[in-house]
């Protein structure tokens, strides 16, 4: 009998862009790291989940960033930033900001999974409205949403937060929610039930 080799989940993806690619170099390194019984799990939020050996899983995330992969960690961390598919330029959806933003939050520990969606436009194709916090871009500023909840049969819209904000002013905004819900929130509690607990209001005082 074998030592068995202790495994543990981490979710990639190809880092924040246009949708969710991945390159032929991408899918080379990650299947090196699975057997031919093993499936790749792909989440609804733009992630792929895999097993890694625990013992070499600083070498393994190495080796993936290497070749352009973004990776995170499972459970009870905000989410990478799930984006929708851009129909148009970089600069002019907003691009560098949905970056920065996934580079302020993405992996946060807070008490239960927090999903935060962010759309390059009106049409919201990304439904940030339907996740704990949403983001949609207007023009040169941007609208933030809260509260979302797209599963069960109390599934709510979410409820616009604040409105025109800048770029920095939405890194901090979003950067204080997620504060806020770290500190002030129950062990397992949901975002869609803290909100409900404490209030909105609570969130921007």
């Amino acid at each position: 009998m074998g030592e068995v080799v202790k495994k543990i989940k981490i979710a990639i993806n190809g880092g924040i862009g246009f949708g969710a690619k991945l390159n032929a170099k991408q899918l080379l390194t990650i299947s090196k790291y699975m057997n031919e019984e093993e499936e790749l799990e792909l989440t609804t939020f733009q992630q792929l989940y895999i097993e890694i050996p625990e013992d070499k899983k600083e070498e393994i995330i190495e080796e993936f960033q290497g070749v352009g992969l973004s990776c995170y960690p499972v459970g009870n961390f905000v989410k990478s930033l799930r984006t929708c598919n851009f129909c148009k330029g970089e600069e002019e959806e907003g691009m560098p900001v949905a970056k920065e933003l996934n580079r302020r939050i993405a992996g946060k520990a807070v008490p239960f999974t927090l999903k935060v969606v962010y759309t390059g436009c009106p049409i919201g194709c990304g439904e940030p409205m339907l996740s704990d916090i949403g983001i949609m871009k207007m023009k040169d500023h941007y609208n933030l949403y809260v509260g979302g909840k797209a599963k069960g049969k109390d599934a709510e819209v979410g409820t616009l937060l604040m409105e025109n904000l800048t770029p920095e002013e939405l890194y901090d905004d979003v950067e204080k929610i997620i504060d806020v819900y770290s500190q002030m929130g129950k062990k397992r509690e949901t975002f869609y039930k803290f909100l409900k607990r404490i209030g909105r209001d609570q969130l921007i005082s």
